[in-house]
């Protein structure tokens, strides 16, 4: 069975985009996208949801390409291109690169993918890792946490129907006071 892993940067009260989706106060310090490609080399799978699909999806498949690219954007842009994507929505009628698209039942669909063999699939989107989390399909938690309050917008975590007991497994201190705190599910 394979792990998921939902990882996203999140403001210090607990939101991943600011009102408008803006996600300008998290550019990554270069250790910070280093960290992040290195769980990417990890990851065979990664799952969307619409909004950061259309924001992920306009920017990365050239991102290597652009001369003011830094190595470890250059490094990600062909990591994020390699892996294979599930995009889970209702309302798009494709995808493209090397991503299929799910209109269907999002938690049927994780589930087969987590009972077959293979590396750890990655979860992105609040809205995706939600339904993933209220279904109990969520095994990890990687919370980079930027030292910025939002006052609103996205939250990380979604409404439950019911508690999620974790286990920390570790905490990581990187520049610019941010930290990558290392959760798993207790099941």
């Amino acid at each position: 069975m394979r792990k998921l892993t939902y990882a996203m940067n999140v403001s210090l009260d607990g939101y991943i985009a600011a009102p408008g989706d803006d996600i300008g106060w998290s550019v990554p310090s270069p250790e910070l996208h280093q960290w992040f490609n290195d769980r990417t080399r990890e990851v065979d799978l990664s799952l969307y949801g619409r909004r950061l699909w259309e924001l992920m999806s306009a920017h990365w498949p050239t991102a290597d390409q652009q001369p003011d690219a830094t190595p470890e954007e250059v490094e990600y842009a062909r990591l994020w291109q390699k892996t294979p994507k599930v995009v889970f929505s209702t309302t798009l009628k494709e995808v493209h690169g090397n991503a299929r698209l799910v209109t269907g039942d999002a938690v049927a669909e994780i589930r087969r993918l987590k009972a077959e063999d293979g590396a750890p699939m990655e979860i992105a989107g609040a809205s995706l890792a939600g339904t993933a989390m209220r279904a109990g399909l969520v095994d990890d938690y990687q919370v980079v946490t930027h030292p910025v309050l939002l006052g609103g917008g996205t939250p990380f975590f979604s409404a439950l129907d019911s508690w999620v007991n974790l286990r920390h497994v570790g905490t990581r201190s990187l520049p610019e006071g941010v930290s990558v705190a290392h959760y798993e599910t207790r099941r």
